[in-house]
């Protein structure tokens, strides 16, 4: 492995490890809402955000894009579903649902492939229509054991699947996409957060100074590990940066289960166990394809 690889699996780790350990950022942000931290991440995103482009010198590329209905109505919808998709899982993580929570991210690869087939009109493989079978079978077993559906999942998963959708469309890199992203959603954000104060909710400052340092630095521990993705992904092949995907939720369901100790029961085991095989199959499919490709593109060496 090249340096410049070894580098970016590192980032990629670091990446996925930070995000696998966010229900126990967010569950010491407790009891404050789930709403009110989704403000504050909107807002603080934004600012150090904007704190890392100036230190890049990178703002060229904003006035062409505000200039533009199509970049700025993607990227402003895109935001919506982010928002949606961080304010499900700070709730539920905080409503005692990380365990939940890690299952939407164990199957959005999967819902991902569903949507490039329903909205893109891609062809899959039977070995994709396999996992994804598979998968389906997972949620509707879980369903029929649990007499509903597991819908934070669900969300989670089409959300970020969703964002992934819109982001495919885009032509703007991770970090100025957040930016506009976020920086459409900063009005909001903040009438939000006024009209909470004034009604007579607790502010930033009576949430005390722990928590209020926490909120502060929602900015730093949602873009870090963004920039390290970024990075990690132009350094690895994204067969590894695939693979490497599933750390994140696999901790978030090693946090729920050794940790905050939510139950687990045989029937959600044998649910999950049918969704982590439909993962196996996906995985095991894409690099056997991967590995079909580059035999056809090494040229015959004549004796």
């Amino acid at each position: 492995m090249r340096d410049d690889e070894r580098r970016g699996m590192w980032f990629a780790i670091a990446c996925y490890a930070i995000w696998g350990v966010f229900p126990l950022y967010f569950r010491l942000l407790a009891p404050v809402p789930a709403i009110d931290i989704l403000a504050h991440r909107i807002i603080w995103s934004l600012g150090f955000l904007v704190i890392l482009l100036t230190v890049r010198q990178e703002w060229r590329w904003l006035g062409p894009a505000l200039r533009s209905r199509r970049t700025l109505g993607l990227y402003a919808l895109a935001g919506v579903v982010l928002a949606a998709n961080w304010y499900t899982y700070i709730w539920a993580v905080n409503a005692g649902f990380v365990i939940e929570s890690s299952l939407g991210y164990f199957i959005n690869p999967l819902v991902s492939v569903l949507l490039g087939v329903v909205v893109m009109r891609e062809r899959l493989r039977l070995g994709q229509w396999t996992a994804i079978a598979t998968a389906t079978a997972g949620v509707l077993f879980l369903t029929i054991s649990y007499g509903q559906l597991p819908w934070i999942a669900l969300i989670l998963a089409f959300t970020f699947g969703f964002y992934g959708l819109l982001k495919k469309h885009g032509t703007l890199h991770s970090m100025q996409g957040l930016t506009i992203e976020t920086g459409t959603l900063l009005l909001p954000a903040l009438a939000l957060l006024v009209f909470r104060e004034t009604s007579g909710h607790d502010s930033l400052i009576s949430y005390g100074w722990s928590k209020t340092l926490l909120l502060l630095s929602t900015g730093v521990v949602t873009v870090m590990p963004l920039v390290w993705f970024a990075s990690a992904a132009r350094l690895i092949p994204l067969s590894l940066l695939g693979i490497l995907q599933y750390v994140a939720p696999t901790l978030q369901f090693l946090v729920g289960l050794l940790i905050f100790h939510e139950p687990f029961s045989q029937s959600r085991l044998i649910g999950f166990a049918i969704i982590w095989l439909a993962l196996v199959i996906y995985s095991a499919e894409g690099f056997h394809h991967q590995h079909q490709l580059r035999q056809q593109q090494t040229p015959l060496v004549r004796a």
